[in-house]
Protein backbone atom coordinates (compact mmCIF):
# COMPACT_ATOMS: atom_id res chain seq x y z
CA UNK A 1 0.00 0.00 0.00
CA UNK A 2 1.35 3.42 -0.98
CA UNK A 3 0.35 5.76 1.86
CA UNK A 4 2.15 8.77 3.33
CA UNK A 5 1.23 11.00 6.27
CA UNK A 6 3.34 14.07 7.05
CA UNK A 7 3.01 16.98 9.45
CA UNK A 8 5.38 19.87 8.90
CA UNK A 9 5.83 23.53 8.06
CA UNK A 10 5.80 25.18 4.65
CA UNK A 11 9.18 26.44 3.47
CA UNK A 12 7.51 29.04 1.23
CA UNK A 13 4.08 30.27 0.20
CA UNK A 14 2.42 27.58 -1.96
CA UNK A 15 3.01 27.97 -5.71
CA UNK A 16 -0.46 27.86 -7.26
CA UNK A 17 -1.31 27.52 -10.95
CA UNK A 18 -4.78 27.83 -12.46
CA UNK A 19 -5.67 25.87 -15.58
CA UNK A 20 -8.13 26.86 -18.34
CA UNK A 21 -11.00 25.05 -16.62
CA UNK A 22 -10.27 27.00 -13.37
CA UNK A 23 -8.87 23.86 -11.74
CA UNK A 24 -5.95 24.70 -9.46
CA UNK A 25 -2.81 22.89 -8.43
CA UNK A 26 -0.59 23.92 -5.52
CA UNK A 27 3.02 22.86 -5.09
CA UNK A 28 4.36 22.87 -1.55
CA UNK A 29 7.79 22.57 -0.05
CA UNK A 30 7.17 20.87 3.32
CA UNK A 31 9.77 20.56 6.09
CA UNK A 32 9.45 17.78 8.66
CA UNK A 33 11.70 17.50 11.71
CA UNK A 34 12.94 14.46 13.58
CA UNK A 35 14.56 14.84 16.97
CA UNK A 36 16.88 12.21 18.35
CA UNK A 37 19.63 11.67 20.89
CA UNK A 38 23.18 11.36 19.57
CA UNK A 39 25.66 8.74 20.76
CA UNK A 40 27.06 11.47 23.06
CA UNK A 41 23.65 11.92 24.67
CA UNK A 42 22.96 15.29 23.06
CA UNK A 43 19.68 16.13 21.39
CA UNK A 44 19.77 16.85 17.64
CA UNK A 45 17.17 17.65 15.01
CA UNK A 46 17.21 16.55 11.38
CA UNK A 47 15.04 18.35 8.82
CA UNK A 48 13.74 16.58 5.70
CA UNK A 49 12.13 18.42 2.77
CA UNK A 50 9.22 16.98 0.80
CA UNK A 51 7.65 18.07 -2.50
CA UNK A 52 3.84 17.98 -2.20
CA UNK A 53 1.24 18.43 -4.95
CA UNK A 54 -2.34 19.43 -4.02
CA UNK A 55 -5.26 19.70 -6.47
CA UNK A 56 -8.70 21.36 -6.55
CA UNK A 57 -10.47 22.99 -3.61
CA UNK A 58 -7.65 22.10 -1.22
CA UNK A 59 -5.22 24.00 -3.47
CA UNK A 60 -7.56 27.01 -3.37
CA UNK A 61 -7.71 26.85 0.43
CA UNK A 62 -3.93 26.76 0.71
CA UNK A 63 -3.58 29.64 -1.77
CA UNK A 64 -5.62 31.97 0.43
CA UNK A 65 -4.82 30.61 3.92
CA UNK A 66 -1.24 29.29 3.94
CA UNK A 67 2.11 31.04 3.91
CA UNK A 68 5.72 30.29 4.74
CA UNK A 69 5.86 28.69 8.18
CA UNK A 70 2.25 27.44 8.22
CA UNK A 71 2.01 24.00 9.81
CA UNK A 72 0.04 21.53 7.69
CA UNK A 73 -0.94 17.88 7.82
CA UNK A 74 -0.76 15.98 4.52
CA UNK A 75 -2.05 12.52 3.64
CA UNK A 76 -1.47 11.05 0.22
CA UNK A 77 0.68 8.76 -1.89
CA UNK A 78 4.32 8.86 -2.98
CA UNK A 79 5.04 9.13 -6.72
CA UNK A 80 8.37 9.16 -8.56
CA UNK A 81 8.37 10.52 -12.10
CA UNK A 82 10.85 11.69 -14.70
CA UNK A 83 10.98 14.75 -16.92
CA UNK A 84 13.44 16.36 -19.31
CA UNK A 85 14.92 19.67 -18.23
CA UNK A 86 15.44 22.64 -20.57
CA UNK A 87 18.72 21.09 -21.78
CA UNK A 88 17.04 17.75 -22.55
CA UNK A 89 18.61 15.98 -19.55
CA UNK A 90 16.36 13.40 -17.90
CA UNK A 91 15.66 14.24 -14.23
CA UNK A 92 13.79 12.31 -11.55
CA UNK A 93 11.59 13.76 -8.82
CA UNK A 94 9.70 12.21 -5.92
CA UNK A 95 6.49 13.92 -4.80
CA UNK A 96 3.62 13.32 -2.41
CA UNK A 97 0.29 13.59 -4.25
CA UNK A 98 -2.06 14.77 -1.50
CA UNK A 99 -5.53 13.35 -0.94
CA UNK A 100 -6.14 15.33 2.27
CA UNK A 101 -4.52 18.53 3.51
CA UNK A 102 -5.34 20.39 6.71
CA UNK A 103 -3.91 23.56 8.16
CA UNK A 104 -2.78 22.72 11.71
CA UNK A 105 -1.42 26.12 12.73
CA UNK A 106 -0.87 29.39 10.92
CA UNK A 107 2.44 31.11 11.57
CA UNK A 108 1.86 34.45 13.25
CA UNK A 109 3.30 37.30 11.23
CA UNK A 110 5.83 39.54 12.96
CA UNK A 111 4.41 42.90 13.99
Amino acid sequence: MNSVKLIGRLGAKPEVKTFENNRKVARLSLATNESYKTSKGEFATETNWHNVVVWGKQAETLESNADKGTEVSVEGRMVTRSYNDKDGVKKWITEVIANEVAIVEKKESAV
